[in-house]
């Protein structure tokens, strides 16, 4: 019974600092830009919402953590597992690996038009990895697989940049990948990963 005393005194208040509010005087030039910056806020935040719900554009939000400094020895990203392999399913997964100064592997062939989910890791300090004429850039982050799910269009030569300084050799950074027609391309053979099945 005693809240509602409580609850009369900050309602006032809040009257009392609304109508304070309204009592001070906006230049009309200053009111016209405040309601032009507003709406332009709300443009843009319809937009990212649009694109969000309506096209499924969204932040990677892959969150999954790696040793960097024992890589070699994982099961996932040892050398023998890097590159394309396709899974029972027929679901194609690139691995690969960033370090100074270069992607690893070199070169890879993927198809066009297929689904492919890219999986990559730093062995030593923070990458980029942009694909020029693609939607396709992330950072890569020591102790953090980076994923990144995409197709190619069309067939091509696509370079693999770094896009993240990284120390003096950072222009030399680079991979390359080639994209042939579906046809065309001959996967390798279906093995899964090395322990890729067994828990750890």
């Amino acid at each position: 019974m005693q809240t509602d005393p409580v609850k009369q005194k900050s309602a006032a208040k809040l009257k009392e600092s609304l109508l304070q509010l309204r009592s001070i005087h906006i230049d009309p030039l200053e009111r016209k830009w405040v309601n032009i910056t507003l709406g332009m806020v709300a443009l843009f935040v319809s937009i990212i919402m649009i694109d969000a719900l309506v096209h499924g554009i969204h932040a990677p939000s892959n969150v999954e953590t790696i040793d960097s400094a024992r890589l070699h020895l994982s099961k996932e990203f040892a050398e023998d597992n890097l590159g394309v392999r396709v899974d029972d399913q027929g679901r194609i997964t690139v691995r690969m690996v960033a370090g100074r100064y270069s992607f690893f592997p070199k070169y890879i062939e993927v198809p066009a038009e297929k689904t492919i989910t890219f999986r990559w890791v730093s062995m030593d300090v923070l990458h980029g990895v942009h694909i020029p004429m693609t939607n396709m850039s992330t950072m890569i982050e020591p102790g953090y697989v980076a994923q990144i799910t995409t197709s190619f269009p069309k067939p091509g030569e696509y370079p693999l940049l770094c896009n993240e300084y990284c120390g003096l050799g950072h222009n030399h950074m680079w991979s390359n990948i080639s994209v042939v027609a579906k046809e065309d391309w001959s996967a390798p053979a279906t093995s899964p990963v090395k322990g890729e099945s067994e828990n750890e």
